[in-house]
């Protein structure tokens, strides 16, 4: 934890209801918000909207290039005001990355209680924020700032992608092997930290996943072998794997043992540190997810578990899996293969 905490504040995760990306909107509650919306004329050059809950919009400028776009930002997942920055703006370009696009610049999206944080304190937050933006390669060329009840920072993110190289959520197809970029468990470490029992070495592995810029994105999308790409972020490996199967209409069968966690996520989730999103995001697309293997609810609560600045899943076909894996390592990820893709009804079988 860094030096930045200002004494006699109160801490930054107490300021708000939720943090990190479990501040997501439950996507059953989301699903029924957007349904029976008037859907608006979609422009030929609009190569991704939101049909396939995406990670980010696209839209070709040429036939060379396209501008990648996206926002994220949420209220703090831990105390340390530059750790909290860093965390946000990480995970916001992340949906860059996701797509195979190169980021170009960022805009500061800054809501904070001015009344109950110092000016210091939110300096500290935007000051992580441009960290995590230079070691990106990029700038914050702007932003906006509000007064709001509960503190919330994040980046609208934009990028460059070539459309033909471009990766979105739904292209899987049957034969693909899933290869997953970070381990899970960033939601059960953030409850835990929330009531006092993360230890030192627990908050370090935290913040050194949640702080990786998911860079291999751009490289992968070279691979003529990859098919489709998303990141794991709030509505878990279980819901973000369920929409890249509803973009392909296929099944998507991940092998729970070999899904990565972090150390000690386990047996903090079996103490009872999860997360209420944990929760909504079962209720939301329990019926959608096959068991064919005996899960505990320990496993329920991992393989729903909202990530923050989560690692990118990826479809590829068998023959391009170890040219993946190769790339991720390249960029000093463990990457690991978690399951296949395979014919059937869209949706997500456990095995």
């Amino acid at each position: 934890m860094s030096d930045t905490v200002v004494p006699d504040e109160p801490r930054l995760t107490s300021l708000a209801h939720g943090g990190g990306c479990g501040c997501k909107i439950a996507p059953g509650v989301l699903s029924e918000i957007l349904r029976g919306r008037a859907a608006l004329p979609v422009p030929p050059d609009l190569l991704v909207g939101i049909e396939t809950s995406d990670d980010a919009a696209v839209y070709r400028l040429n036939d060379s290039q396209a501008i990648v776009a996206t926002t994220d930002f949420f209220m703090p997942i831990v105390d340390d005001p530059h750790d909290f920055g860093r965390i946000a703006a990480t995970n916001a370009i992340s949906d860059v990355y996701a797509m195979g696009a190169r980021p170009l610049f960022a805009l500061a999206l800054v809501g904070m209680p001015v009344n109950t944080l110092s000016t210091a304190t939110i300096g500290a937050i935007l000051d992580g924020g441009a960290v995590a933006c230079r070691a990106a390669g990029i700038p914050i060329a702007g932003g906006h700032t509000i007064d709001s009840v509960e503190p919330i920072y994040g980046l609208v993110a934009l990028g460059l992608v070539d459309p033909a190289r471009m990766k979105g959520n739904a292209g899987a197809r049957p034969g693909d092997v899933l290869i997953l970029g970070k381990p899970l468990g960033v939601g059960i470490f953030s409850a835990a930290l929330k009531k006092g029992a993360l230890d030192a070495a627990g908050y370090a592995r935290m913040m050194e996943t949640t702080t990786r810029l998911n860079t291999p994105g751009p490289d992968l999308a070279l691979l003529d072998g990859v098919h489709a790409m998303t990141d794991v972020t709030g509505f878990g490996l279980a819901g973000h794997a369920l929409e890249m199967a509803r973009g392909a209409g296929c099944q998507l069968r991940i092998e729970w043992s070999s899904v990565p966690l972090l150390e000690g996520a386990r047996e903090l989730a079996g103490k009872g540190f999860v997360t209420g999103a944990s929760g909504r995001n079962w209720a939301s697309y329990a019926a959608d997810v096959a068991f064919v293997r005996d899960m505990t609810t320990i496993d329920q609560a991992l393989l729903c578990d909202p990530q923050t600045s989560g690692g990118l899943l990826v479809a590829c076909d068998a023959a391009g899996t170890a040219a993946v894996l190769d790339i991720f390592a390249q960029h000093g990820f463990s990457a690991v293969a978690i399951g296949e893709a395979v014919q059937g009804k869209a949706g997500l079988s456990i095995v």
